[in-house]
């Protein structure tokens, strides 16, 4: 399963960034950053998935649903704080899973709200 290997990795190379083992739910990961961001990771494949985050009242996602053809990175887009459906700065479908992943964690960790991808 996808998601046992991705808690793993997620474990083993942010260790000093999580606040506790990432947890294994039904169909989802969720991990928990030092920083206060809750991450929930919902991964179908390398093609579809959706990547949400809470800080603080701040609710982000990123998924790969085709409901918005005019954004240059479609499928994938990015539901930001305001309301505001923006390109994804983050991940590549089809890319590796983990390389996703690990681009998403590395933002949060730094700037858990993206500020700095906004144009």
């Amino acid at each position: 399963m996808v998601h046992n290997a991705l808690k793993e990795a997620i474990d083993v190379q942010f260790a000093e960034a999580i606040t506790e083992p990432t947890e294994l739910c039904q169909d989802a990961l969720l991990v928990r950053l030092n920083n206060g961001v809750v991450i929930e990771l919902r991964i179908a494949s390398a093609e579809e998935y959706s990547i949400g985050w809470r800080w603080g009242d701040s609710e982000l996602r990123i998924d790969t649903a085709p409901l918005h053809p005019q954004l240059a990175t479609f499928p994938n887009h990015l539901h930001n704080g305001e309301g505001q459906l923006l390109p994804d700065p983050l991940t590549h479908p089809g890319r590796d899973l983990w390389d996703n992943v690990h681009s998403v964690i590395m933002a949060l960790i730094d700037d858990p709200i993206l500020q700095s991808q906004r144009k």
